[in-house]
């Protein structure tokens, strides 16, 4: 006979106080824009992620040296840039098999950022987030919303708006 108080389910086990604090906080996809370089961006302004081989993006001439080429996905053709070297950082490596591609948007417009690697999605509250830190490079200021201090490492905050808004000029 089954005990009517024993657990249904594996969540049934679960302290209902470490269920409520796992699921406190926006959603933030984690990735490393350049070596040693922690980041997040909003979930609400990240799309998808994708791996793609160099030799599918069309570069163009006369452009900024971080914008990588045109891609064309589903249909859609849209610029890709290298985020760390739009941000005065040192970018991406060409010589390698992929690229890994964070694809942002908004109403108006679509825009692939690569990164050295997407590391998965976090949970952060607002209250961790904390006014850019003064060692910062002046440069990433703009595209920033915030710094987090996490265990070991500081996370870039940044402003998928702001990319965009500079990416488009």
């Amino acid at each position: 006979m089954l005990d009517p108080s024993a657990p249904k389910n594996a969540l049934d086990l679960v302290p209902n106080q470490l269920l409520e604090t796992k699921n406190q906080g926006d959603t933030y996809l984690k990735f490393e824009l350049a070596r040693q370089t922690p980041a997040v961006l909003s979930m609400t302004q990240a799309q998808e992620v994708i791996v793609l081989a160099p030799s599918r993006l069309t570069p163009m001439p006369n452009m900024p040296p971080y914008v990588m080429g045109l891609l064309n996905r589903r249909s859609r053709v849209l610029w890709v840039i290298d985020l760390a070297r739009m941000l005065g950082l040192p970018g991406v490596e060409t010589n390698v098999q992929q690229y890994s591609i964070i694809i942002i948007g908004n109403e108006s417009a679509t825009l692939g950022l690569i990164v050295v690697a997407v590391e998965g999605v976090v949970r952060l509250t607002s209250e961790c987030i904390q006014s850019p830190l003064e060692q910062l490079s002046l440069s990433i200021v703009p595209y920033l919303r915030g710094c987090i201090l996490q265990e070991q490492e500081i996370l870039l905050l940044l402003d998928g708006e702001a990319i965009m808004r500079n990416a488009n000029q």
